[in-house]
Order: C-alpha cells, then structure tokens, then sequence
C-alpha cells in the first residue's frame, strides 16, 4: 500500500503515550489525525493536552482536530465521529487506544473501579467500531486497530488481577470477532500489543518508575501501527498481533533503538506475554 498521506484516522486516548507517538508518526506521513481524548486541559501528574498534540501533529506534518471526548459517552462519540468525516470527507482507521487500568486482584477492586476498566476498555472498542462503521465502509483501506493482548489462560494472569485481565481479553475477543463480521466490508480489526513493557507517565504512574528503564519508548508501537494501517485490509485481519514479532516479519532488526535505556538490556516482558 501506499502511505497515509490524507488518510484520516481516530486515535482515542491520544493525548500522551502510546497514542500520541501513533499520532505523530501518522501525521509525518501526511495524515489526518483526531486527538480523541479528556484531556483538553492539563493533568496536574501527567504531560500532554489534545491541543498540544494538535500542536504538535500539525509540526510533524499532518492536519489534527483536536476533539474533547470521553469515550464511555455515545453521544460525545458520535459527535467526534461526524466532525473528523466532516472535517476531512470520511474516516480510514479507528485505533482504539483509550484504556483504563487497575493490577488488583478480585478482592480489592472496588466494582466501581472494574465497571470504569470494563467501560472505557471493552465496552468502548464496541462502541467506537459500531459509530465508525457507516464512514469506514467508504474507506479503500479501513483499518481498526485495538491495543489488547494476546489470550492466554494461563492461571498466572487470573490470579493476580483478574478484573484487568477480563476487560482486556474481552477487547482482544471483539478484534477477533468484528475481524469476521466486517470481512466482506473489506475492514481489518487487529489487535496490538507490547512485547515488552513501554516508557509512558502512565506506565510510571501505575507501576512506578523503577520499570521505566527496562522499557521500551512508545516509537516501537507507533511502528508497528504504522505498518499494519499501510497494510492492505483485505491481507491481514483477525489478528492479535505483538509489536516486536510483527515488526521483525517486516524487516527490522534494530530493536536497540527502541530501548528506553539504551544501556540495560534487561527488558521488562510485559503482561500477557507468555
């Protein structure tokens, strides 16, 4: 395929991280990119506003709307959805990047906390596929991609936080069956994942620092997303993909260059990754 020069995609969650490394990745292509997140103002512990990333995709070479949306809200959603076909006559990908989460285990996650994982992880990969759907059918190379792991039922990933664990398996289980349903649609749904773990303030926030050296930069799935929406969406679909082994399919070998501490070489696997 050719590059995304003019292709417009919907990045949820794209304020800081992984989001926002796929939006300006894009945007140096030439693409469209809808900031869709909550944080149109700052966050007091975490960088990174829609504007600034407007900003700052604008500077790599892309257009940006920056669009304030919570993806639990349907109708913030739709709202979103209508003003990026408007803006720039339609929608080619959707990259389902919002996501919420909590490493406790079923005793101590309050409900409140699991009904937040389940709304803004699964619940909303179902509803921004469903709300994208009328604009993607246009598209001549429709893509959807949802940052869920590989299922494994391993034990070791139920026992330690299995209200986590169900809202992500559960995103990887819509890739794998909207993958089919929009088969004929000519629309690919994958899912993305990192092999090892990734350098962002929320990763720090979560887990602490002290993980930030064995990580990997949010550029190494930046790439791999780069590569699977320049793929042709009839040649791959259905699949939960790991950045790392997808990348070494299509040719690099350099993974140094994605280390976040080029000196450690002791990288952090991450969660679900047997």
């Amino acid at each position: 395929m050719s590059n995304l020069k003019g292709k417009t995609i919907f990045i949820t969650g794209a304020s800081r991280g992984i989001g926002r490394e796929i939006a300006l990745k894009c945007a140096a292509d030439g693409a469209n990119i809808i900031i869709a997140a909550k944080s149109d103002e700052p966050h007091p512990k975490l960088p990174g506003t829609i504007h600034s990333v407007a900003e700052e995709v604008i500077a790599a070479g892309g257009q940006a709307l920056a669009v304030k949306v919570d993806v639990r809200d349907e109708t913030m959603v739709e709202a979103a959805m209508k003003a990026a076909a408007e803006k720039f006559g339609g929608i080619d990908a959707v990259i389902n990047n919002a996501g919420a989460i909590r490493l406790t285990p079923a005793e101590d996650t309050p409900i409140k906390r699991f009904d937040l994982m389940q709304s803004i992880n699964s619940r909303a990969v179902l509803l921004c596929s469903q709300l994208a759907l009328p604009y993607l059918k246009k598209s001549d190379n429709a893509h959807i991609i949802n940052l869920s792991p590989p299922i494994s039922l391993d034990p070791k990933w139920m026992k330690p936080f299995v209200p986590y664990t169900i809202t992500k398996y559960s995103m990887s289980m819509l890739t794998l069956g909207l993958a089919e349903e929009f088969r004929d649609e000519g629309i690919a749904v994958n899912s993305l994942w990192p092999k090892t773990t990734v350098a962002t303030a929320a990763v720090e926030f979560e887990a602490g620092p002290e993980l930030l050296a064995g990580s990997r930069t949010p550029a190494i799935m930046a790439d791999a997303a780069y590569e699977i929406l320049t793929t042709n969406s009839t040649e791959l679909t259905g699949q939960l993909l790991l950045d790392e082994s997808l990348l070494r399919d299509r040719g690099v070998t350099d993974f140094v260059q994605y280390q976040n501490d080029p000196d450690c070489t002791d990288l952090h696997q991450d969660l679900y990754v047997d």
